[in-house]
């Protein structure tokens, strides 16, 4: 008889998840059937987050992703974690093997997937652009410099990529020991690694920004990030992981700018669809999640 997959979401608030959607249109195209729900826990009660894991362990529920606030609450409760999930400090995704309930985190690939599309669009039109009045400016992938805004569980996802790819970072929180303490976090990188207040942003020069905070999420959406009145740095490409509104005040002012800009409504895309695979076994194609986001109102 077929699995009916019972899928769902850990964190706090909930309202504005897309997961639901994307999720139900993996199991469509997949030809599975199953559901996914919201399970909103609120920041201290841990008790709340046993339950669920404690169904997960008897099989009542067949897999769970984990946002804000509790990508680092859940890992003392957890029997393992991967290699990936051990270097972040932090889980989205968790799933039952051989009677063990595993930490992963694919928000990691997810958004080095997704910004690598985002790099080599810009490369793309940088090259058009620029190859015949400049042949002497260098190629996008060699551009290798980036500030990350924030330093929670995101923040540390997307340092992890970033380092592992190469780049240099920059991390800037509102506390410089909470940037410090993201730092020392990710051992095998420190010195790839810089950490700043978001007050020291000013002047600074390179060529990626990534705002991991929720500030800008709906409904707070006349927020941002980037400190007011301070120029973008020239040339920059910008990246918002918050992905509902679907532009952001930081990415309607980084365009307004004239530079490149994204939510992260395709590192959502690209984590769901591998938190899928480790699930159920089928990679969903990620078309079929862009046309469930795209209809999502």
């Amino acid at each position: 008889m077929p699995i009916e997959f019972r899928l769902g979401l850990i964190g706090y608030p909930l309202g504005h998840s897309l997961s639901p959607k994307l999720h139900a249109a993996a199991l469509a195209a997949c030809g599975l059937t199953g559901s996914y729900s919201l399970f909103p826990i609120t920041p201290d009660d841990i008790p709340g987050l046993q339950y669920l894991l404690a169904r997960l362990r008897t099989g009542e529920i067949h897999g769970l992703n984990v946002t804000i606030p509790h990508k680092q609450n859940v890992i003392p409760l957890l029997d393992d974690l991967t290699e990936t999930a051990q270097s972040i400090g932090a889980v989205n995704t968790i799933s039952l093997r051989n009677g063990r309930l595993i930490g992963d985190n694919t928000d990691a690939p997810g958004f080095m997937a997704d910004l690598n599309r985002l790099l080599e669009i810009r490369k793309s039109r940088f090259d058009t652009r620029f190859s015949i009045l400049e042949p002497r400016i260098s190629s996008i992938e060699n551009r290798k410099s980036a500030l990350v805004l924030g330093a929670g569980g995101s923040a540390r996802a997307v340092t992890y990529a970033l380092c592992s790819a190469g780049w240099q970072v920059t991390i800037a929180a509102r506390r410089l020991e909470q940037a410090e303490s993201l730092r020392e976090s990710v051992q095998a990188a420190r010195s790839q690694i810089k950490s700043i207040t978001v007050d020291a942003v000013i002047g600074w020069r390179g060529d990626l920004l990534v705002n991991t905070t929720p500030l800008g999420m709906a409904p707070a959406v006349d927020t941002s990030a980037w400190p007011a009145g301070i120029p973008f740095p020239a040339g920059a490409t910008v990246y918002d992981l918050v992905y509902n509104p679907r532009e952001t005040r930081l990415v309607r002012e980084a365009r307004a700018a004239g530079l490149t800009a994204t939510t992260g409504l395709g590192m959502l895309i690209e984590q769901a669809a591998l938190a899928f695979e480790i699930w159920t076994g089928c990679q969903p194609p990620r078309e079929a999640l862009w046309q469930a986001a795209k209809a999502q109102k």
